[in-house]
């Protein structure tokens, strides 16, 4: 792709495998090139890797930490569970969501490899009474075992896959935990941005298909009861119809 901003006429040039687009600067279309480069320039800046929720560092895209703030306010579930525990911020953050809301709800967080630095911050935070960890392979019967174990029959379940990204691993996640969803509730396939930020310098040109967007379209493809939707505005006075994401293709909703 090749861009042009002129900021003193106001006026954007894009010249990609859609040919050749003048626009003005501050519409919606310039406003969606702009903002796609520079996730994928964040990406290679690991600008991702510069936040911290209440003490731990939270290694997610804060537009996507907004966006499913906005659907766990509305699906009020009483378990999250997240694969992918790294330094435990995303697992505070659900907690503190439940906190807010004053309501019940409880965060699994399942990971290969738990660091013991990590496990201890993570025990000593204020809200771990709300989190229960998993030690073990997502895809290991004992680690489903024990996971399927602290959910009782009845309960509401998000289930936010963010460990190995790669698209078997995923599938595999996918086919996993969907049991555990009712419906109108989701399952999410994060990271799908691996495909986009493919040919970049920190980037994989395998990722174009082997990442969890393909993942889950093909999860999505052959089973009819989950649709892959993203989950609407709640609020937006705008005439903005896209987001800003890590996680496109990422929101599988049981019908």
């Amino acid at each position: 792709m090749q861009l042009t901003i002129d900021s003193d006429n106001n006026t954007l040039f894009c010249k990609d495998a859609e040919g050749e687009r003048h626009m003005p600067l501050y519409c919606d279309e310039a406003f969606k090139i702009i903002s796609n480069l520079w996730v994928k320039a964040g990406w290679n800046a690991k600008y991702l890797y510069t936040f911290s929720w209440m003490g731990r560092p939270i290694i997610q895209f804060p537009e996507d930490l907004v966006r499913v703030q906005e659907m766990i306010f509305q699906l009020k579930p009483d378990v999250i569970l997240e694969t992918g525990v790294a330094h435990g911020g995303s697992l505070i953050f659900y907690a503190s969501l439940f906190e807010a809301m004053r309501c019940k709800g409880r965060v699994i967080g399942i990971d290969i490899e738990i660091r013991p630095h990590n496990r201890a911050e993570i025990e000593a935070h204020p809200l771990f009474d709300r989190i229960t960890l998993i030690e073990g392979s997502s895809v290991d019967t004992e680690t489903l075992q024990k996971a399927h174990a602290l959910i009782a029959p009845g309960q509401k379940v998000l289930v936010i896959l963010d460990s190995n990204h790669l698209r078997d691993h995923v599938r595999a996640e996918l086919e996993a935990y969907c049991d555990l969803v009712c419906p109108g509730s989701y399952i999410v396939a994060t990271d799908g941005v691996m495909r986009e930020v493919a040919d970049i310098p920190r980037g994989t040109p395998s990722w174009i298909d082997d990442n969890p967007s393909t993942a889950a379209r093909e999860f999505a493809e052959a089973h009819p009861e989950f649709e892959l939707t993203e989950p609407p505005f709640t609020f937006n006075e705008s005439t903005l119809d896209f987001q800003i994401t890590h996680w496109p293709g990422a929101w599988l909703r049981r019908r």
